[in-house]
């Protein structure tokens, strides 16, 4: 696969987070997760690694019709390949917006930076850390019940 391709691949695959979770996909958001770590910066606890434990955080996402109502929105995305063609990092902003109507109207409820690590394995493209760093938040109380 030349340079594009593999920058591409990535894409796909941090597209692939905002995908699932906004489609209520949950098991298939933690399965991103399978051999990676997430990690929201500045939580004391650290980063979760492995699909039980991000299953475990999703416990407390709200569906709604089996959805969460929301649109993950990256921008800015930045991917540097390492020479070894093996590893790869990135960054981007993400932007979340939420909409309950008629009670709760289109708005941004978060807006942060991604930082991420990956690696190839076996000619596929995985997470290996994605970290947050939360940098707005809005009101969160109709996408997780542990913030309303």
């Amino acid at each position: 696969m030349n340079e594009s391709a593999e920058r591409q691949a990535i894409l796909r695959l941090m597209n692939e987070y905002c995908y699932r979770i906004d489609a209520g996909d949950k098991l298939g958001f933690a399965q991103l997760f399978e051999h990676g770590t997430f990690e929201l910066r500045g939580d004391p606890n650290g980063g979760l690694s492995g699909t039980q434990a991000l299953m475990d955080m999703l416990e407390n996402v709200i569906l709604y019709e089996g959805k969460p109502q929301t649109k993950h929105v990256m921008s800015n995305e930045t991917i540097e390949l390492d020479p070894d063609g093996e590893t790869a990092s990135a960054q981007c902003y993400i932007a979340v917006y939420q909409a309950l109507p008629p009670d709760f109207p289109l708005q941004p409820i978060f807006m942060g930076h991604y930082f991420d690590s990956f690696e190839k394995v076996a000619g596929k493209w995985r997470f290996k850390r994605r970290e947050i760093s939360p940098d707005l938040i809005g009101d969160l109380s109709r996408h997780r019940s542990d913030m309303a």
